[in-house]
C-alpha cells in the first residue's frame, strides 16, 4: 500500500529507497496540510454563505416595545 501511495504522491526521488520514504513522508505532510486547509476554507464559505442577506435585514428599523 505505501509503494503505490508513493508513487501516487510523484516520481521517486533520492538515493535509497530510505531517502525516497522519507520524501514521501514529506510529501504526504504536505498533502494532508492542503487537504485541512481547503477543508477549512470551504467551511468558513458555508457558515457565511448567507451574510449579506443577514446583514441587511439587521440594517433594517425594528419596531420598539416599552416595557415599563
Amino acid at each position: 500500500m505505501w509503494r503505490i501511495w508513493a508513487k501516487a504522491l510523484g516520481e521517486k526521488s533520492g538515493k535509497s529507497d530510505r531517502e525516497a520514504d522519507i520524501i514521501a513522508g514529506i510529501r504526504t505532510f504536505i498533502f494532508i496540510q492542503l487537504i485541512v486547509t481547503n477543508c477549512f476554507i470551504v467551511a468558513g464559505n458555508i457558515r457565511h454563505w448567507n451574510d449579506a442577506h443577514m446583514e441587511k435585514s439587521l440594517k433594517e428599523p425594528k419596531e420598539f416595545v416599552n416595557l415599563c
